[in-house]
């Protein structure tokens, strides 16, 4: 599984950080990191991160 944000939508709300914490993260300046490709085991929290975020920047694509 690969994880696509869209940094062009992203508002840097923080919800998917609280939805998947293992792959969402937000810096010390308050910007979304993220883990690009996490583990399979890791697919429904990152399927929760990407249906709550308010501007629908995340997209999962199958590898």
């Amino acid at each position: 599984m690969d994880v696509r944000v869209d940094y062009g939508m992203c508002q840097d709300h923080g919800q998917c950080a609280i939805a998947s914490p293992r792959v969402f993260q937000m810096d010390d300046d308050g910007k979304l990191v993220y883990d690009k490709h996490p583990e399979d085991s890791q697919r429904d929290e990152v399927e929760e991160a990407a249906d709550v975020c308010p501007v629908q920047a995340i997209f999962l694509d199958e590898s």
